[in-house]
């Protein structure tokens, strides 16, 4: 399981950079202001998830079986979170209305915040 969740974390990190830089690069000529802010914002939450995954995959401190909840709801959220992000920020650019799924949003923010509950709660029940 930690193999998995460390090459998860790595493709989410080269991907958020890979996105990063073709935000700042190709999308600033195409994107307003607040499309690229939140198009940047994307990439944030999934380069702080993927540092999160790379932690909770070297971690000894966490359950195996919180670290397969967590693995689920992390991948899950980013995927929801930051896709739906770059989708809606993007739809001047594809010419596709993707306001259907801007419900995906916050669906995928509370996953990744059950996930970061669920890492606490184990931490704390852990016996020292």
């Amino acid at each position: 399981m930690d193999k998995r969740i460390l090459s998860t974390g790595a493709v989410f990190g080269f991907i958020a950079i890979i996105l990063g830089a073709f935000g700042a690069h190709a999308l600033k000529e195409v994107l307003d202001a607040s499309q690229l802010v939140s198009f940047e914002t994307g990439v944030k939450y999934q380069m702080y998830h993927a540092l999160f995954l790379l932690f909770l995959g070297s971690s000894s401190l966490v359950s195996e079986k919180a670290k397969k909840t967590i693995y689920f709801l992390m991948l899950c959220g980013v995927l929801l979170f930051s896709g739906s992000i770059y989708l809606l920020a993007t739809k001047n650019v594809t010419n596709i209305d993707f306001e259907i799924i801007v419900i995906l949003t916050p669906v995928g923010g509370l996953l990744m915040i059950i996930g970061w509950a669920i890492l606490f709660l184990d931490i704390i029940k852990k016996k020292a």
